[in-house]
């Protein structure tokens, strides 16, 4: 990823760094050298930057998985997917069964545009148990189905007047709730705990272990309460000399826009080496595939209702103006196009009234970004990472049921926002979906759905494009590019070590380049 040095047969380290690079004589002026043989029938590249992940991608596992594909655990466990209400069912009876009588039931990964079935309600969950509550997390995170049992924890009913608790055709509620206001009281009553499963000790150490299967060596956390005692357990964690991974959390935009950014420069200064500190992400749209991200007209294809703000515009507007004016970074979700472009209109608001070059603000998702919108941005100096991933999992339904195919060929449009100029990064949202950045870049390059088909052909891009926008493009969105991204003399020694050249094989094979492990500040460590 280094133009200067496209390629090299060896690579100097010292001091976690890399020294020099070219072939076996690049470091002898250096002084004594010492030859490390042991990856020569390997391909190092730079580490890979996940720029769009959430730490529990490794501690959901404690939850029962209810998801239609099949997934790896943070041990090398393959899942199988469940392709009918039946299975999840029968699952969750199997799991209940060997519950102690006093623990709720909760799982994670489930998607019921992919079932064929009714959607799941409270009737379903009410099978596997109606006195134990049941909680079923959607794979997008912004939505849930309960049974019985968790309704009546949380004084659901016919009588509840709270945006996202669906009702049915008789009043009552299905058991559905979509974002947080309506999720969040049933996940306070059932220990449904975000900050729980990203900050201990052991939900770090297994995030850790996701992203070395990948061949990633810095990964974010997008979303994060950073309480003090949460900062202190991962950075006792990451302080272990033998934990190689670069963490770079994100503060979770609430409260007093001012309060906010004092908290988060603050932050800033107790950053380390591998825990990256002074950026907030805002929460502004839902999920397309849960009809909760908000669309322009002509909205969804099946006539469901313009999805739901989780931060209001005026508030998106305020909390950008107060950010931008401290120095903040900004990380802000978009997933439809209507939240696409009230950021855009905020962020420039706030441009106009505190000049900032270098600000880097990043649009995270922008699946439904158009030219006109990338070109904006563009003007501005906005980042974007975009949802490449969306393209496999859930394609034929965005095409089929959501935006139907017009807007879905150019869904997550990286072609359109790299000819637009724009520093571009591709993410998978781990856990939403598998962390894993070349099967990312294979989407990116290829657009194959899950049925085969081509999702706009004109929006591919090159593999080496794809290659960047895993590395030094997302180094670029967090600010590290002038550390990590890149093999290059002076930047830290860290690599994702593979066992095919990913440029010399078909694009079509892209996502079959085996991980061997990962190599972090020149401590190799292989699968």
């Amino acid at each position: 990823m280094d133009p200067t040095v496209p390629e090299a047969t060896h690579v100097a380290v010292r001091d976690g760094r890399i020294l020099a690079l070219g072939d076996a004589t690049c470091a002898d002026p250096w002084g004594a050298v010492v030859h490390d043989t042991s990856l020569a029938d390997a391909v190092l590249m730079p580490g890979f930057v996940e720029g769009h992940a959430h730490m529990m991608a490794g501690a959901i596992w404690d939850y029962a998985y209810t998801g239609y594909h099949d997934r790896i655990d943070p041990e090398g466990r393959m899942w199988t997917g469940l392709s009918t209400l039946g299975d999840v069912v029968a699952r969750l009876r199997k799991i209940e069964a060997e519950l102690p009588p006093d623990a709720p039931l909760i799982g994670w990964g489930f998607d019921p545009i992919f079932l064929p079935d009714d959607r799941l309600g409270r009737a379903h969950l009410d099978q596997v148990s109606a006195t134990r509550p049941i909680a079923i997390l959607f794979s997008n995170f912004h939505l849930m189905c309960v049974n019985s049992a968790a309704l009546a924890l949380a004084g659901y009913d016919a009588n509840t007047d709270v945006k996202g608790v669906v009702k049915g055709p008789d009043g009552t509620p299905t058991g559905e709730l979509q974002e947080m206001a309506a999720m969040f009281p049933i996940m306070r009553r059932l220990g449904i705990d975000f900050r729980a499963l990203s900050q201990r000790a052991s939900a770090i150490r297994s995030y850790a272990q996701v992203a070395q299967r990948a061949g990633v060596t810095t990964v974010t956390d997008l979303f994060s309460q950073l309480e003090d005692e949460d900062l202190d357990v991962m950075l006792t964690v990451t302080g272990d000399d033998a934990f190689a991974l670069r963490i770079v959390p994100a503060l979770g935009a609430s409260g007093d826009p001012s309060a906010l950014a004092a908290r988060a420069l603050s932050l800033k200064g107790r950053s380390t080496d591998k825990v990256r500190l002074g950026a907030v992400k805002l929460m502004t749209d839902g999920s397309i595939q849960g009809w909760t991200a908000r669309v322009r007209w002509p909205g969804y294809v099946g006539g469901q209702p313009n999805g739901i703000w989780n931060m209001a515009p005026d508030q998106i507007r305020t909390t950008c103006a107060a950010l931008h004016a401290a120095g903040v970074q900004m990380h802000i979700h978009v997933n439809g196009d209507e939240a696409s472009e009230v950021v855009i209109d905020a962020l420039a608001e706030a441009m106009r009234a505190a000049p900032w070059p270098d600000h880097g603000h990043v649009l995270q998702h922008g699946q439904m970004m158009d030219a006109a919108q990338f070109r904006r941005c563009a003007g501005l100096g906005i980042r974007v990472n975009l949802f490449a991933n969306h393209l496999w999992y859930f394609g034929d339904q965005h095409a089929a049921l959501t935006i139907g195919n017009d807007r879905a060929q150019r869904m997550d449009a990286v072609r359109s926002a790299l000819d637009a100029g724009l520093t571009v990064a591709i993410h998978s949202d781990a856990p939403v979906t598998p962390m894993g950045p070349l099967f990312t870049a294979w989407c990116a390059v290829n657009r194959r759905t899950m049925s085969g088909q081509v999702l706009g052909s004109a929006q591919r891009i090159t593999v080496p494009e794809a290659l960047h926008a895993i590395t030094l493009g997302a180094a670029q969105t967090l600010k590290l590019d002038h550390e990590v991204g890149s093999v290059s003399v002076g930047k830290r020694a860290d690599f994702a070590v593979l066992g095919a050249d990913p440029r010399a094989v078909d694009p079509e094979a892209l996502r079959d380049v085996t991980v061997l492990g990962t190599v972090f500040g020149g401590r190799v460590t292989l699968l």
